[in-house]
């Protein structure tokens, strides 16, 4: 099975050099059928199956030695570190704890130090730009939804040709949010750029090698193949190679997000943006002088068509649960039911939801995925069976507090509440189901009943539809015609008259 580098380097060869599947064969190594499957591979979406995480040692010590190395370009080239000293400083820092070899390290040092040095010493280059090519960054700015505020990260695709841009806001700027970034912009422009040049973005970039490549993360890199663009990136620290898509980033927060966007729907005024960014098109070119929205035109006829299957953008990662059937991801908590505590579950990642799933990936629980750190998503539908037994637990629960006062107080007068717990429970497959309950509960008290059976039948019936009765039609048979009788001599019995 061919890696999604591999994959990636046969679909350039055939789209974008025109080579033949059996020159493309002879090139590569790889069998022709082999090359021919991956050519008429539209659909790169992750098939999931189990496998084992992997990581390199190095990884848990790149930051420390990434700052030391930064700070040495200010210094003079004798007062460096080297790789010897890189690996005294760790082993200073970390004591006994210590898990590389000098080797490693050395190694490593090594790698970084040849691509500053290609930093330092690469010239600016005048660039011209092609109809079709893009490129990609992330800018930070406040926004407020539904009365909260908080920190996002808005992402801009830039054309440098047109200079035309799209933005989309998110609540982070992770491998989820990059590429349903992406994904939402394509979909939108009905095609997909040619070429996209990134900043060395975390969500995209695992590691820069030494002769100047890059090791991607494996999801970008399928996104990539699935959508068919070429990705390109800036030399580490120069941020200045992508300068259209660095002054889009401010052009977006001083035009679009000044004053401060409130909104209620996240979702809906990304679709407002499209809109905003689309009505500041129609504005001249700062250098051609003609409209920005036709130069567009062209950058749109040069973009790739979408592929047929849409690519589902999602990580799939095994997490264990701890002993209150809870797992960990990025410092928060979520809940799964007490039947997963100290169990490994399949954990589906999106940007705004995080769902948990069993070992054959059937959906447990769905949260919104959290933006923080140690925060906690707790769905307490699964859990009310369980605290059925420990009603006791109940009033100690942040569910309890949140319970419609009905509820806490038909609980609370019942001499053993657990059947009354087990109703609810019962009632509430989803958490959207709350108000059901609380509407068949008070709708049976008011008539006097507070047995369980009988708000259980209010509950039944108020999940049937409401009937529908026809009209009765009446034959003309049964029809009476209209009758006019003579009242006139009911006046003359009123006044005395007619005697027998």
């Amino acid at each position: 099975m061919l890696t999604m580098i591999q994959v990636h380097h046969i679909k350039f060869l055939y789209e974008e050099k025109g080579y033949s599947l059996r020159k493309i064969a002879e090139e590569t190594g790889h069998d022709f059928k082999t090359v021919q499957k991956y050519v008429e591979q539209q659909d790169f979406n992750l098939k999931l199956e189990k496998r084992k995480p992997v990581s390199k040692k190095i990884d848990a010590y790149k930051e420390d030695i990434m700052k030391w190395l930064m700070a040495d370009l200010d210094m003079p080239r004798k007062q460096r570190h080297t790789g010897k000293r890189v690996f005294d400083r760790l082993k200073a820092k970390h004591k006994e704890e210590l898990d590389i070899s000098l080797r490693s390290v050395q190694a490593f040092v090594s790698e970084v130090k040849k691509d500053l040095q290609l930093k330092k010493e690469e010239a600016a280059v005048p660039l011209s730009h092609t109809p079709g090519q893009a490129q990609a960054d992330f800018g930070e700015a406040i926004f407020e939804e539904n009365g909260e505020r908080f920190k996002g990260f808005y992402f801009n695709l830039s054309f440098p040709y047109s200079n035309g841009g799209y933005t989309q806001i998110f609540r982070g700027q992770n491998q989820e949010c990059l590429l349903q970034a992406m994904q939402q912009i394509f979909e939108h422009l009905g095609g997909v750029p040619t070429i996209i040049l990134f900043d060395n973005l975390s969500a995209a970039v695992k590691q820069i090698k030494k002769d100047g490549g890059r090791v991607l993360v494996e999801q970008f890199t399928r996104f990539a193949a699935h959508y068919g663009f070429q990705s390109n990136f800036c030399n580490p620290g120069k941020g200045n190679e992508k300068g259209h898509v660095e002054g889009k980033v401010g052009y977006h927060r001083r035009n679009l997000f000044v004053p401060m966007p409130v909104f209620e729907s996240l979702e809906a005024y990304n679709q407002t943006l499209f809109t905003l960014c689309e009505q500041d098109q129609e504005r001249p070119h700062y250098k051609r002088q003609i409209m920005i929205s036709q130069l567009m035109v062209k950058d749109k006829k040069a973009l790739k068509p979408l592929p047929n299957v849409s690519f589902e953008v999602q990580r799939v990662i095994q997490l264990k649960a701890n002993g209150y059937g809870k797992i960990q991801f990025d410092t928060n908590h979520y809940s799964t039911t007490p039947d997963f505590a100290y169990t490994k579950v399949w954990v589906k990642i999106k940007h705004d939801t995080v769902s948990i799933l069993t070992e054959d990936y059937q959906e447990i629980v769905r949260h919104p995925r959290l933006y923080g750190t140690g925060l906690e998503s707790m769905k307490w539908t699964p859990y009310l069976h369980l605290i059925a037994k420990k009603p006791k637990s109940l009033k100690q629960t942040l569910f309890y507090q949140a319970l419609p006062d009905p509820w806490k107080d038909f609980i609370d007068a019942q001499a053993k509440p657990r059947p009354a717990i087990e109703l609810l429970a019962d009632f509430m497959k989803q958490e959207e189901d709350l108000d059901r309950a609380t509407e068949a509960l008070t709708t049976t008290l008011q008539l006097g009943v507070k047995d369980l059976d009988s708000i259980r039948l209010t509950w039944n019936r108020l999940g049937q539809p409401e009937p529908y009765i026809e009209d009765i039609q009446v034959p003309n048979a049964f029809i009476q015609p209209e009758q006019n009788p003579d009242l006139s001599i009911y006046d003359t019995l009123l006044t005395g008259g007619v005697r027998g």
